[in-house]
């Protein structure tokens, strides 16, 4: 009897076709799991303590801190709770002042979060996870979308009127002696200057040093203002809320008793080898730089001092080898005068398109020192009003040439083969380029000689009247000796479409800047050369 042609069907083929059927639905729902993004949220915190005492064996844990607050709340429950009050001040750690050894924080964590849990669920309410995999969980639900809030100028002018102009309510330094917190009126600072960004011994982290003063503060106060006085984590670190906090509009000034205009001295009247200082003392508008930055920070990172407290002209003060010359001229960083300004003009569009010749690696010349080293008018005293009197004395606007003395148009032909030549509109662009940054008193300052704006192009030529061209450096050929100069039309190329790059302006093609020849030009040309 012969079996039925199906039963002859190979079993490899009908197992082939098992693995096909349950795996692509095994890949359809991973796919689906991994598709869902995890959920962006300000108030995640990663629960991963243990680390500091070994490796972790088991996966981090992901805590929302607003749905537990608003949990608490629902059940009359406060902050004490779970954080634990020392000198009537909440503290961020969970039920402890500062992490043990690793079994008791882990004992913590599990006794105060499991046993919450299963007593809420004992009481037949919807409470968190119990079981360990529940919590440590390799694949995350959440994403962090924590923004740190900065405590800018107009942030801190509110605070300042809130608290009536009372600066010891959150600014203090510590006594060595007495080992007590204390007010010095004239002294204040941020609060980074001493709280960095771990805790060393008793000394608080910033993050948990603001926590500490912020919440607490809030939390007292939150009767009188509950609307604009956050305890939550979105209330401070989500975007959406930080775009709501109401800017101050003007910012009153920070008082510190510090000067409107200063001259920034050496420190020092004379060098060890007796030996005068020869260079000019720089005045300096302390009010304008103050108005340019959100922090005292950017200028005095360490300790709001006189530069040459910390920056010796020989480089062996606080500052670790960092002389006051190179704290002042370091080109590559933005905490320097040099670095700051260097910085501005390469993020400016309007400059940059000048300035992308001008590298801030470039040497500078006796002119660029003389524009911040002012000699001082003689018989005048060296006081804060001798900066001023140096200050208001410079030009109330950046010189350059008249009109009639700019060149109007300039034929660039000279290596026209495929394309006439091109006709530039010299003057039309200087004019732009003095137009755009008019109001650039930083320009103001440094274009301070009327050739100055044409160096932007002329970038290797002497400043005069009439700089020499393009073609007195860049040859009509590559040298491939010298690697750092391209040959003319490389130049030409460089210099035109780099700068409307930079300046974010849209004529970059062929066509915008040359007309293509007529074939009949092309061959009369090409006749010519027979």
């Amino acid at each position: 009897m012969k079996k039925p042609g199906y039963l002859l069907f190979p079993a490899c083929i009908i197992s082939l076709c098992m693995v096909i059927f349950f795996s692509t639905n095994v890949m359809t729902k991973s796919q689906d799991g991994a598709g869902a993004a995890p959920e962006a949220r300000a108030d995640l915190i990663v629960i991963d303590n243990m680390k500091s005492f070994s490796p972790l064996e088991k996966a981090t844990v992901e805590f929302l801190h607003d749905a537990h607050t608003e949990a608490l709340a629902k059940k009359n429950m406060s902050c004490d709770t779970c954080h634990p009050v020392e000198k009537e001040q909440f503290y961020p750690q969970f039920k402890r002042l500062k992490n043990t050894n690793r079994e008791e924080v882990m004992n913590i964590y599990h006794d105060g979060c499991i046993g919450c849990h299963g007593e809420m669920r004992l009481k037949g309410e919807q409470s968190g996870p119990v079981e360990c995999n529940d919590c440590h969980m390799e694949k995350k639900k959440y994403s962090s979308s924590r923004l740190a809030i900065g405590f800018d100028k107009s942030l801190h002018a509110r605070h300042v009127q809130a608290h009536e102009k009372k600066c010891d309510q959150c600014h203090h330094e510590y006594d060595e002696k007495t080992r007590k917190l204390f007010y010095a009126k004239g002294k204040e600072g941020t609060c980074r200057y001493c709280h960095k960004e771990q805790t060393k011994e008793n000394l608080l982290s910033i993050r948990v040093s603001s926590h500490v003063a912020c919440i607490n503060c809030h939390i007292k106060n939150q009767e009188k203002n509950p609307l604009t006085l956050p305890v939550k984590c979105s209330q401070c670190h989500d975007a959406s809320y930080q775009e709501t906090i109401k800017k101050l509009d003007p910012i009153p000034r920070l008082e510190r008793n510090q000067p409107d205009m200063m001259m920034i001295t050496t420190g020092v009247k004379e060098l060890d080898s007796g030996e005068k200082i020869q260079m000019n003392l720089v005045p300096f508008n302390h009010k304008a730089h103050e108005g340019y930055n959100n922090s005292c920070r950017v200028c005095h990172h360490q300790e709001i001092k006189k530069c040459s407290e910390c920056h010796t002209l020989g480089g062996t003060g606080a500052a670790k080898g960092l002389s006051l010359e190179l704290a002042m001229h370091k080109k590559d960083t933005d905490r320097s005068c040099v670095g700051c300004h260097a910085n501005q003009y390469t993020k400016n569009s309007n400059c940059a398109g000048c300035h992308q010749f001008t590298p801030t690696t470039a040497r500078m010349s006796n002119r660029s020192c003389k524009v911040c080293h002012m000699p001082r008018p003689d018989g005048v005293e060296l006081t804060d009003n001798t900066a001023r009197l140096l200050l208001e004395g410079r030009p109330e606007k950046s010189p350059t040439y008249t009109q009639e003395e700019i060149p109007g148009k300039i034929v660039i032909g000279k290596l026209s083969k495929k394309y006439e030549s091109v006709e530039f509109p010299h003057r039309r662009i200087v004019n732009k380029i003095v137009e755009n940054i008019e109001d650039n008193k930083l320009a103001l300052h440094f274009h301070a000689e009327k050739a100055t704006i044409c160096s932007g192009c002329h970038h290797n030529a002497p400043l005069t009247k009439q700089p020499s061209g393009c073609s007195s450096c860049h040859t009509k050929a590559f040298n491939d000796k010298d690697m750092h100069k391209p040959g003319i039309v490389g130049a030409y190329h460089l210099q035109c479409m780099g700068c409307h790059t930079t300046m974010k302006l849209d004529i970059v093609g062929c066509r915008d800047c040359h007309d293509e020849k007529s074939p009949q030009h092309s061959a009369l040309q090409q006749k010519g050369k027979e």
